[in-house]
């Protein structure tokens, strides 16, 4: 059994782990569709105020938002697509990274090592981008050796 399994990681470690991505994509962009449903909803609503220079109306901030991520995560999931999702895939983490050098004091008790929950959250984001690269060079690389 052990051997079994072993064989289906090994042939499939790659699209596990894209569709695990486009799952967290999917979870997270679902929740912003319902207001107060997502604990990142404040943070991320004010960071892209300060990103927009404040020209994007609110009321489009997080469905625009949620459209992005559940976009991302249906391409990750259901496509066999990966360089345009690749770069959108980076925009987006690169834009959720920003709070930490826009909105420092929610982000940091103490700067820089001591995080806030928000804080935790926007730097889990960076094992997200790592993976992100291993699948691109995984695709570059298939698509070399096809």
């Amino acid at each position: 059994m052990a051997r079994v399994v072993s064989v289906f990681l090994e042939r499939n470690q790659f699209k596990i782990l894209r569709i695990c991505i486009g799952v967290l994509f999917l979870w997270f962009g679902g929740l912003k569709f319902f207001p107060g449903l997502s604990p990142a909803e404040s943070l991320a609503s004010e960071t892209v105020d300060i990103l927009t220079l404040r020209l994007l109306p609110d009321a489009m901030i997080l469905p625009s938002l949620a459209l992005l991520e559940v976009a991302l995560g249906v391409m990750l999931v259901f496509t066999r697509e990966f360089r345009f999702t690749f770069w959108l895939l980076l925009f987006h983490m690169l834009c959720t990274i920003m709070p930490m050098a826009v909105l420092p004091e929610v982000t940091f008790r103490s700067f820089p090592f001591q995080l806030t929950i928000e804080g935790q959250y926007i730097v889990k984001n960076i094992v997200i981008i790592s993976a992100a690269f291993v699948l691109l060079f995984h695709h570059k690389s298939n698509r070399i050796h096809n």
